[in-house]
């Protein structure tokens, strides 16, 4: 029977060994879809290494999932969406976490329809609107990782711009406007698990733009928000009006999630966002830009910040809590707002320490570090660097 001390030792030998074999490992993949080419770059953001070459059947916008382990390429005009891997997963065992660091690659899974617009995602549901059809296909993301993914299809009335959340075992859809359906939907409906409607359908008029924050999913509308919460183990919805306040014959169209703390940001006319805090007596908070908004991001990590560019090439860091915008960094050329929609624009993400702003018309993406709001590096990636996803992982490898 060995005796405490040598316990002690014995211990001490095996977590020293434990700790030799542990690896403390950082990864950013970045996944950058070319404006006018049907190609996705997967890139390795530390070293600039492309680690992949995707050819997809349009250009394409991108999505990664909430758990980072998959990326969604959706393709309007090549009539499908296919699925990457990121090459970055996380197992959490409480005290520390592990990482898997391998190549990017096209999980085997394309789902094809019409013209597919929307992607949305929701605690591992993943529903993609096809506008063509007025149809949402619902996968799950571990059967697609898997390589055994079961599509769930929810019909409308009529092909329109419309959009699908998934929300447990029920999915709230859009339903098309009724006089004419090419324009933005009019309103929700939860439909159950066999697609039986539940309750009267919810007017939400001109809707477009959703994002949920924490156990809060928000759809945005000509008179506000439609906020949507779990009760009684169905979706219940609730109608959060624009306070008087804010500026009229305008609406946020696109919203996105605070991450740590619940709220969501939103586009409010050409220069302006605004700040949504569904639980505060003032709910709405408008923050005037110096120019008008290209795109922008939330910072999951830094998670009381934000980041807006602008047409004048700038990058601005605005402090959600105080509502302000706390510094400027000039990046780019301008990108006028003028001209079509769809012209070559930046494009900001966020993954890990450091924020990627795309500059398609130069052929790179601009890295700033999100600690000091310094550009600290620039990535070459050839053609025109579009829309962007980046993935990021801190944990232990073990050989």
């Amino acid at each position: 029977m060995l005796r405490p001390a040598t316990i002690l030792l014995a211990s001490a030998a095996v977590m020293a060994t434990a700790s030799a074999w542990a690896q403390d490992r950082s990864a950013v993949h970045l996944f950058v879809a070319d404006h006018t080419d049907a190609v996705v770059h997967a890139i390795d953001a530390g070293t600039a290494k492309v680690l992949a070459r995707f050819e997809t059947a349009s250009p394409a916008t991108l999505y990664a999932t909430e758990s980072g382990r998959t990326v969604f390429a959706v393709q309007r005009d090549g009539n499908r969406v296919t699925a990457f891997s990121s090459g970055i997963e996380l197992d959490d065992h409480g005290d520390h976490g592990d990482i898997e660091i391998e190549t990017p690659k096209a999980l085997g899974l394309e789902i094809a329809g019409e013209r597919p617009v929307h992607l949305v995602e929701h605690h591992g549901d993943v529903a993609l609107f096809f506008d063509g059809e007025g149809v949402a296909r619902i996968v799950r993301e571990g059967d697609v990782l898997e390589g055994r993914a079961q599509v769930r299809e929810v019909a409308t009335q009529a092909p329109h711009h419309g959009v699908a959340i998934s929300y447990g075992d029920h999915v709230v859809v859009s339903w098309p406007n009724r006089t004419d359906p090419t324009k933005n939907p009019d309103g929700v409906r939860v439909v159950d698990a066999a697609g039986a409607q539940v309750g009267a359908d919810v007017d939400c008029p001109n809707l477009h733009g959703e994002a949920s924050s924490g156990n809060l999913l928000a759809i945005a509308c000509q008179t506000g928000l439609l906020l949507v919460e779990a009760k009684g183990g169905e979706p219940e919805i609730t109608h959060l009006p624009y306070a008087a306040g804010l500026p009229r014959d305008t609406k946020v169209s696109t919203l996105l999630a605070g991450k740590g703390l619940q709220y969501f940001l939103g586009n409010f006319g050409a220069s302006a966002v605004v700040l949504i805090d569904p639980q505060d007596e003032e709910a709405f908070r408008l923050v005037e830009l110096p120019m008008r908004r290209v795109h922008f991001a939330v910072d999951p990590v830094r998670v009381k910040f934000a980041y807006v560019f602008t047409e004048d090439g700038q990058l601005h860091r605005l402090n959600v809590l105080s509502g302000r915008i706390s510094d400027s960094l000039a990046l780019t050329q301008p990108y006028s707002m003028d001209g079509h929609w769809s012209e070559p624009r930046a494009r900001v993400a966020v993954g890990g320490d450091e924020i990627f702003v795309t500059d398609p018309l130069a052929g790179k993406i601009h890295v700033v570090d999100a600690a000091t709001f310094t550009k600290v590096r620039e990535i070459a990636v050839p053609g025109k660097p579009f829309n962007i996803a980046a993935v990021a992982g801190s944990g232990e490898t073990h050989d």
